[in-house]
C-alpha cells in the first residue's frame, strides 16, 4: 500500500485534472477523484450547446506542460476542448484514479481524516480534500413567476435538449450571456422566429477567431516554442485589460469604443441600436466575443425585447407592457450560481463546523484555496480565483502547485494537517475585498458580485501577482498538527 498522503479529489474538470496530473508528477499517486457523470470533462462534458466554444484563444486556454498543436481554430469548439482533455487524461494516467458515476453529497473531517460520502451510498476516506468543481458547473434559473407552467419545451442551455426539434420554431432566449451570444445566431438559423429577452446588454468584442493552417500545426509540432509567441501576446492583452478593470478604467476606453463601432457596423437600426448598448463600465460584467451575434440581431427572424418579464404563462412569456409573446420553445441562457461555492455539497470541518455557515456572508478562502476550520482541504477555482481577462489553467496550475507543497509538507512523518490560521485568513480576504471595491465589479450587478455588494469570484490583481503569491506555500501561514492515518478507498 502506498504511504504517502491519501488525496481525494471532486470533479474532472481542468481543475480536477490539472491537480491529479501535479500530484502524480510529484510522486503522489494515492489519488481518487469522484465524478458524478459518466466521463470526464466539467463543464466541456455539460455544454453541448449550438456553437458552444471557448471565449480565450486555444493557445492560452491549455495546460502550459501541454501544448496542442492539433487546434482546428484560435478559438476552439467544445468538441476539441473536451477531446483535449480527455487526451491528457489519458497521455498521464489519470484514468484509473477517477470513479464515474460518484457525486458527492457530504465531507467531514473526522478525527483527523475526511470522509467523503456519496449520493450511491459509498464512503470514502482520504487524508487530503480537494473540492474541483469550479464555479460555474450549476445551471441557475431565474425565480420568474409561472415557469413551471409552459406548455412547450423548456430548458437551460447548459443542460440542452437535443431532441428538441427547432426547425421552423418560435423560441424564446431569456438571457444575453456568454451562452447565449453563441447560440443564438445558430438556432435563429432555422427557427421561424427567435426572441432574445434582455435583462441588460453585454459588451460585445470582435473575436480575431480563424482555422489553423496545415503549414502551421507542423510548425506547432516539429516546433513546439513557436507557440509560445501566440501565448504571449494573448496573456499580456489580458494581464492589459485586467489592469484597467482593476486600477485603471480609462484603460479600457478602447475597448469601449471598438464595442461602440461594432454596433453600428452590424446594427443599421438605430433602435436596435439603442437597446443593445450597455449603460455601464467596461468589464464590469463579463465581456462576451463573437463575430455572430449583433448581424444575428439584425436578422428579420430575431427581435429584442427589453421590457423586464412578468411572467411565463402556458404559450409564451408576458412581460411588463402586458405582450404576450407566444412560443413553442423556452431557452434559459441565464448562467450558473457562480457565488454558491461547493453547493448543495454539504462540508463539515473540525469541530463539526459548517462550511455553509462559515460562508454565509460570502465566500472566502487564503488564497482562494483554504479555510480556517477545514483542516487539509483545498479548493480549485475556489472564491476570488475567477478572472475578468484571461485563462482560468493558468490559476489552476498555481493551485495546483500550491496544493502539491501542502501534500508535500504532509508527506513528512510529523505533519498530519495544515489549517490557515484565521488571522491571516482574515487579513488576506480585508486585502482582497477592499482591492475590489475600488475594480470596476464593484460598479453593478453580475454574477461576480452578491446581493450584499460582496465580490466573492473575482481576483483582484493580476495573474503574474497571483504566480507570485502562491509560488511557495509557508509553514507560518498554518496551523501545524501531528497524527496519521492510512488511504482513500471505498470501505
Amino acid at each position: 500500500m502506498d504511504d504517502t498522503p491519501s488525496v481525494l479529489i471532486v470533479g474532472t474538470g481542468f481543475g480536477g485534472i490539472g491537480a491529479a496530473i501535479e500530484l502524480k508528477r510529484a510522486g503522489f499517486p494515492n489519488i481518487t477523484i469522484l465524478e458524478r457523470a459518466a466521463e470526464p470533462g466539467g463543464v466541456w462534458r455539460e455544454n453541448t450547446y449550438p456553437g458552444a466554444a471557448c471565449d480565450i484563444p486555444s493557445p492560452l486556454y491549455s495546460f502550459s506542460f501541454e501544448p496542442n498543436p492539433d487546434w482546428p481554430k484560435r478559438y476552439a469548439m467544445q468538441p476539441d476542448i473536451h477531446a483535449y482533455l480527455k487526451r491528457v487524461i489519458a497521455k498521464y494516467g489519470i484514468e484509473p484514479h477517477i470513479r464515474y458515476g460518484r457525486e458527492v453529497t457530504s465531507a467531514t473531517y473526522d478525527h483527523g481524516r475526511w470522509r467523503i460520502e456519496t449520493a450511491q451510498g459509498e464512503t470514502f476516506e482520504a487524508d487530503v480534500f480537494v473540492p474541483a468543481v469550479g464555479q460555474l458547473s450549476r445551471p441557475a434559473r431565474p425565480s420568474i413567476p409561472g415557469r413551471e407552467t409552459f406548455a412547450g419545451a423548456a430548458f437551460h442551455s447548459a443542460e440542452w435538449n437535443h431532441e428538441v426539434p427547432l426547425a421552423g420554431k418560435r423560441i424564446a432566449v431569456i438571457g444575453t450571456g456568454a451562452s447565449a451570444i453563441q447560440f443564438v445566431p445558430e438556432i435563429r438559423k432555422e427557427a421561424a422566429h427567435v426572441t432574445v429577452f434582455q435583462r441588460t446588454p453585454p459588451y460585445i468584442l470582435a473575436k480575431n477567431d480563424g482555422r489553423y493552417a496545415d503549414w502551421q500545426k507542423r510548425l506547432f509540432r516539429r516546433l513546439p516554442k513557436t507557440q509560445l509567441f501566440g501565448r504571449a501576446r494573448i496573456f499580456l492583452l489580458a494581464e492589459y485589460a485586467t489592469y484597467g478593470m482593476t486600477r485603471h478604467p480609462l484603460l479600457t476606453k478602447m475597448f469601449e469604443l471598438r464595442a461602440a463601432q461594432l454596433r453600428r457596423r452590424h446594427l443599421r437600426d438605430r433602435a436596435l441600436r439603442r437597446k443593445v448598448k450597455p449603460d455601464y463600465p467596461l468589464g464590469c460584467k463579463r465581456i462576451l466575443f463573437t463575430n455572430d451575434y449583433l448581424p444575428a440581431l439584425a436578422q428579420p427572424n430575431v427581435s429584442v425585447e427589453t421590457s423586464s418579464i412578468e411572467e411565463i404563462t402556458p404559450r409564451g412569456v408576458r412581460t411588463a407592457d402586458g405582450v404576450e409573446h407566444e412560443a413553442d420553445v423556452l431557452i434559459y441562457g441565464t448562467g450558473f450560481k457562480a457565488t454558491e461555492f461547493l453547493g448543495p455539497m454539504k462540508v463539515l470541518g473540525r469541530d463539526g463546523q459548517s462550511l455553509a455557515e462559515a460562508w454565509r456572508g460570502g465566500a472566502r478562502a487564503y488564497l482562494g484555496m483554504t479555510v480556517p476550520g477545514f483542516p487539509n482541504m483545498f479548493c480549485v477555482y475556489g472564491p476570488n480565483t475567477n478572472l475578468g481577462a484571461g485563462s482560468i489553467i493558468y490559476m489552476i496550475e498555481r493551485q495546483a502547485r500550491y496544493l502539491r507543497q501542502a501534500v508535500e509538507h504532509l508527506a513528512r512523518p510529523d505533519v498530519a494537517s495544515l489549517e490557515v490560521r484565521a488571522e491571516v485568513e482574515e487579513r488576506y480576504d480585508r486585502e482582497v475585498q477592499a482591492r475590489l471595491s475600488h475594480s470596476v465589479w464593484s460598479g453593478c450587478t453580475s454574477w461576480y458580485r452578491q446581493e450584499n455588494g460582496r465580490v466573492s469570484t473575482n481576483w483582484p490583481g493580476l495573474v503574474t501577482e497571483y504566480d507570485r503569491r502562491t509560488r511557495a506555500l509557508d509553514p507560518a501561514d498554518y496551523l501545524v498538527r501531528s497524527v496519521r492515518a492510512g488511504s482513500s478507498a471505498p470501505r
